[in-house]
This record gives structure tokens, C-alpha cells and sequence, in this order.
């Protein structure tokens, strides 16, 4: 079920302002009501002084010894008041009332009086049906409900108004993803964005840029790739084209196998271009690396090639070492390290393998005494199918590339320096410790 937040806010709000506005006119409407019960009881005291001060009696109010009813001295309060014992006293006013504030049965009637006892000893009485009064305050409290009952409505549409506009932005930032293209993804313009939505928007460009580059990344690939397999697809072609004019016997064999050459080298660049890729589009793991246990199988691999080329390869090793990442990613890092190590240090010389540990980095080194990179050109040869001019063999500058690629996936670093004790290279990765 679709969730709106905009929705969910201008409900809630609306439902929270409607409760709290609806006991607030219930809190509003009882002061009311007892606040003018208080004052009906004020004016009964106030009727009763002013009569015992003025001693006064309307002309035109009849004699209550011929009506036997008590007079209104104030018919719009409907205020009755009586004099005692000059006055006919009531049925239901008892005689021995005491002074003060009573209600009073007659009948189904009720009386609110208030008693009055006068210096001669006489009492005055001022009375009021409590239905009248209860008419009264009724009307007194609902007067003060009609602000909060129109103010209601309103307040509930102002709320709906004013989450829509807050929440404008939203949908302007839905509608601008919506209009980008997907190859060539922009970052959405943070002005005027609230600060609630700002980290979110931040989280999106920030998404847009990885994206961006990792398109980049590809169209690099994809050019490079297209260019680097045209040579060798070429010569294959070439040396296809050799190996059906040959006249001999002996001619065929060698055109052969020069075109199995190729093959190979055209096999092995298809490899790395697939590794590279891989790489690339890999996610990082987060398994621990016996990272001693790793190096002794690879020397143990490379060790056939290390006695062929006359190459004395070793390990130096302090204490055991593990890192968290992916086995095959840092096989592959130390792999062509190790390669390369082995193909360039010249007869007689040697390749060793260093583990270190400092408090908060392991370091993995992979040090040779061969002719080592110029200073201008190690951080040029990470870059992909680039090869120094010059260089004996045949490469296609993917290996290195491809390490650092590997290297930066595992969340280390990948880095080549010279040896300060002589010719050759270190082949340096580096991993901080995770916090």
C-alpha cells in the first residue's frame, strides 16, 4: 500500500490540531460556564445589597400579599427578591434559611438564592430559577466556541496548504531526475532546498558522480579495448593470409607458428581486457585473508619460473598477517607484482616478498634488484595499456591497470617506488586497518 508522506502529515497535523482544538473549546466552554454561574451568583449578592440599601419597590409591581408570587425586581436576569418578614414568604423559601448561597426544590423548579441578614434583623432575599440560569451560561459559554469552531476548519486547510508547498521541492527534484538522461546523469541544484532535504539531494549527486565516472570508466574500456584488439586481430588476419601462400612444408610450420603466437597474445589480452572488467564492475567483500598463507602459494606457483630464470626468490616475513577483502582480488594484485618481478629482474638477481605491520596499516611489498621504472613514468604505467618505450617484450600494458583497479576495490592502495639501497622496484600494497 502506497504510503504519501504528504498525506500522512496534513492527516496527522489536521487530526492533532482537530484534537487538541477540540478540548480546547471543551476546557473553554466549561470555564465559560461555571465563569458565568459565578457571576449569576455575584449579581444575586450585588440585587440583594442594592435592595437592602434603596428600600425601594416598583409601583407597578403587584403587592406579593394579594399574588402570593414573588416579584421580579430584574425581569431580563429573571431576579426575584423578597423582603422578610415584611414580604409573604414562599412556599419553598424556608424561614429559618441561613444567610449565604442555597438551591432550593419547588417542585419540578429549582431556586438559586442567596440569603442576606440586614443590622435590624431583618433578611433579604434574592432568588433565580436554575433553569434560567443554566440558559443563561449555556448561551454565555457557546458564544466563546463559535472563534475555535470557524478557526478549526481553517487551521486544517492552512496545514494541508502549507505541507504541500514545504514538500514542493520534492517533487521538483522527482520531476528533474525524471527529464535526465541515462547516460549522462547531472546533479540536481541543492538552492533553496530545505536543510532537512538538502543531505538527501547531497546523497543523490553524490551517487550521480560515482555513476558518472564508473561511465566513463566504461567508455574508456570500450575504446581502449576496440583499439587494442584491432592490431592483433589484424596480424592474425595477415598471418592467416601468410599461412595459405606458403610453398613448403617447412614455411607452413614456421608462418604457424608465428599465427599461434598471435593467437596466444590475442588470447591473453582478451584475458586481462575480461579481468579488468570484472574488476571494474566487482563488489567489495568483506571476508578475512589468511595473507601468509596467500603468499606461500603463490611463491610456491612462481617458484618454477623464479629456479628457470636463475632468480633467488624469498620471503621476509615479521609475524603472521590477515586483512578483510576479497582472496581473489589481493591473489591478483600480488600475482603481477610477482610477474612482473620475475620477468624483468635479470639472471642471478632476486625477488623478495615483505609482510609488515605498523599500528594502523599492513603493508605488502614485493621488492626486486631489475632496472626498476624511471620517476617520471611509475605513476603513467598504472594507467591502462600504457607500456614504457622501449620495453622488451610483448605486453598490452593491462596488468599493472588492472592491480590498481583491484587495489582500490579492496580499499587499499597500489604504488611503486624505487629502492633506496640500489637499482630496482618496490611494488607496494597498502591497507589501513578497519576502525
Amino acid at each position: 500500500m502506497s504510503r504519501s508522506l504528504q498525506r500522512h502529515l496534513s492527516i496527522s497535523l489536521g487530526r492533532a490540531i482537530a484534537t487538541v482544538g477540540l478540548l480546547a473549546a471543551l476546557a473553554s466552554f466549561a470555564l465559560a460556564y461555571f465563569e458565568a454561574k459565578e457571576f449569576q451568583d455575584d449579581m444575586l449578592r450585588q440585587v440583594a445589597h442594592f435592595h437592602v440599601r434603596e428600600r425601594v419597590t416598583e409601583p407597578t409591581q403587584p403587592d406579593l400579599e394579594t399574588t402570593g408570587q414573588v416579584p421580579l425586581s430584574d425581569p431580563e436576569s429573571r431576579i426575584s427578591v423578597v423582603h422578610l418578614p415584611r414580604d409573604k414568604r414562599p412556599d419553598w423559601l424556608s424561614q429559618d434559611l441561613a444567610a449565604g448561597f442555597h438551591t432550593l426544590p419547588d417542585g419540578t423548579d429549582r431556586y438559586r438564592v442567596f440569603v442576606l441578614l440586614t443590622s435590624n434583623g431583618e433578611r433579604t432575599v434574592s432568588a433565580q430559577l436554575t433553569d434560567a440560569r443554566n440558559e443563561l451560561a449555556i448561551d454565555s459559554a457557546l458564544r466563546t466556541l463559535v472563534p475555535l469552531l470557524i478557526l478549526l476548519p481553517l487551521l486544517v486547510w492552512l496545514i494541508i496548504s502549507i505541507v504541500r508547498q514545504k514538500l514542493a521541492p520534492i517533487a521538483r527534484i522527482s520531476h528533474e531526475l525524471d527529464q535526465q538522461p541515462a547516460e549522462r546523469p547531472t546533479s540536481i541544484p541543492t538552492d533553496g532546498l530545505p536543510d532537512e532535504i538538502l543531505p538527501f539531494a547531497h546523497a543523490i549527486n553524490r551517487m550521480f558522480s560515482r555513476i558518472e565516472t564508473l561511465i566513463g570508466q566504461q567508455r574508456r574500456f570500450i575504446a581502449d579495448a576496440a583499439h587494442e584488439l584491432r592490431t592483433p586481430l589484424t596480424a592474425l588476419s595477415l598471418q592467416a593470409r601468410n599461412l595459405s601462400h606458403a610453398k613448403t612444408v617447412d614455411a607452413m610450420q614456421e608462418r604457424g607458428l608465428a599465427l599461434q603466437a598471435g593467437i596466444d597474445r590475442a588470447c591473453k589480452l582478451t584475458e586481462q581486457l575480461l579481468s579488468l572488467a570484472a574488476t571494474q564492475a566487482g563488489a567489495n567483500a568483506t571476508t578475512p585473508i589468511d595473507v601468509s598463507r596467500l603468499v606461500r602459494d603463490l611463491m610456491a606457483q612462481h617458484m618454477p619460473l623464479a629456479e628457470t630464470n636463475g632468480i633467488d626468490l624469498g620471503l621476509d616475513e615479521s609475524a603472521p598477517m590477515s586483512l578483510i577483502g576479497a582472496s581473489d582480488a589481493l591473489r591478483l594484485i600480488l600475482s603481477n607484482g610477482l610477474e612482473n618481478a620475475l620477468k624483468y629482474t635479470p639472471r642471478g638477481g632476486d625477488v623478495t616478498l615483505r609482510l609488515m605491520s605498523t599500528s594502523n596499516t599492513d603493508i605488502i611489498e614485493i621488492v626486486d634488484n631489475g632496472p626498476g621504472i624511471p620517476d617520471d613514468e611509475r605513476e603513467r604505467v598504472i594507467d591502462a595499456f600504457y607500456r614504457i618505450p622501449g620495453s622488451p617484450g610483448s605486453g598490452s600494458g593491462l596488468g599493472l591497470a588492472i592491480a590498481s583497479e583491484a587495489a582500490t576495490r579492496l580499499g587499499g592502495i597500489l604504488s611503486l617506488h624505487a629502492r633506496p639501497d640500489g637499482s630496482g622496484l618496490i611494488y607496494r600494497y597498502s591497507q589501513r586497518h578497519p576502525q
